[in-house]
C-alpha cells in the first residue's frame, strides 16, 4: 500500500472516531470537558516519547494496549467519555490513529463554535502578546475568531508554518535557506 493511501487511511479513521466522540459529548453537553481531556492526553504524548512509540507500535497485543491505556488515563485522571474512548480505540488496535483523532476532535469542535483552527509550527514556544498578536492576524484575514495549537519544531531555525484548512504559509528560516540555495545552484 502506498504511503499516500496509508495516511489517507490514518486520516479516515481518524475522522470517524473523533466525530463519534464529539457527536456523543455535544448529546451530553461534555465538549467542554472531553476537550479538556483530550488536551490533557496530547500534552502527556507531546512530553514521552516512549508513550509516541507505544501508541505507534503493532508489537503490543490489544490487551496490553489496553490495559496500559487505562492505567495512563486513571493517573492522569481522565475519566468519563473520554476513557471510554480510549478503551475503545486500544480495544480496535487504532492507537496509532489518535494523535489524529485529538486533531480532528479539536478542528470538529472549533468549527461548532464558529471557530477557524490553525496549526503553527515555530522554532520557539510563543509567549501570550506573540499567540495574541497571530490570533489577531489570522483573525483579519479569515474573519472568524482562530484557534491556534502551537507545535515546537527547532528545525524550522526561525519563522512560522501556519496551515488553516488546506492553506499553508511558510515563513520559516528554513524554507527561505533552501529556496536560496536552489536559487543559487540555478545562476552557478
Amino acid at each position: 500500500m502506498p504511503v499516500a493511501d496509508t495516511s489517507q487511511l490514518v486520516s479516515g479513521v481518524a475522522e470517524r472516531y473523533a466525530s463519534s466522540l464529539f457527536e456523543l459529548a455535544l448529546e451530553e453537553k461534555a465538549v467542554p470537558s472531553v476537550t479538556a481531556d483530550l488536551d490533557r492526553f496530547q500534552a502527556m504524548l507531546d512530553e514521552s516519547d516512549d508513550l509516541k512509540r507505544f501508541i505507534s507500535s503493532p508489537v503490543f497485543s490489544a490487551e496490553d494496549q489496553m490495559k496500559t491505556i487505562v492505567a495512563i488515563s486513571e493517573k492522569a485522571g481522565i475519566s468519563g467519555f473520554v476513557a471510554n474512548f480510549l478503551k475503545v480505540v486500544a480495544r480496535n488496535r487504532r492507537l496509532f490513529a489518535l494523535p489524529g483523532m485529538i486533531k480532528a476532535f479539536r478542528i470538529i469542535a472549533a468549527k461548532q463554535r464558529g471557530e477557524v483552527s490553525a496549526e503553527v509550527t515555530s522554532a520557539h514556544a510563543l509567549d501570550t502578546a506573540q499567540e495574541t498578536e497571530l490570533k489577531a492576524a489570522l483573525k483579519s484575514v479569515t474573519g472568524k475568531d482562530v484557534v491556534v495549537n502551537v507545535t515546537v519544531d527547532p528545525s524550522i531555525l526561525g519563522g512560522l508554518i501556519v496551515k488553516i484548512g488546506s492553506r499553508q504559509i511558510d515563513t520559516s528560516l528554513r524554507t527561505k535557506l533552501s529556496t536560496l540555495k536552489l536559487a543559487l545552484k540555478e545562476v552557478g
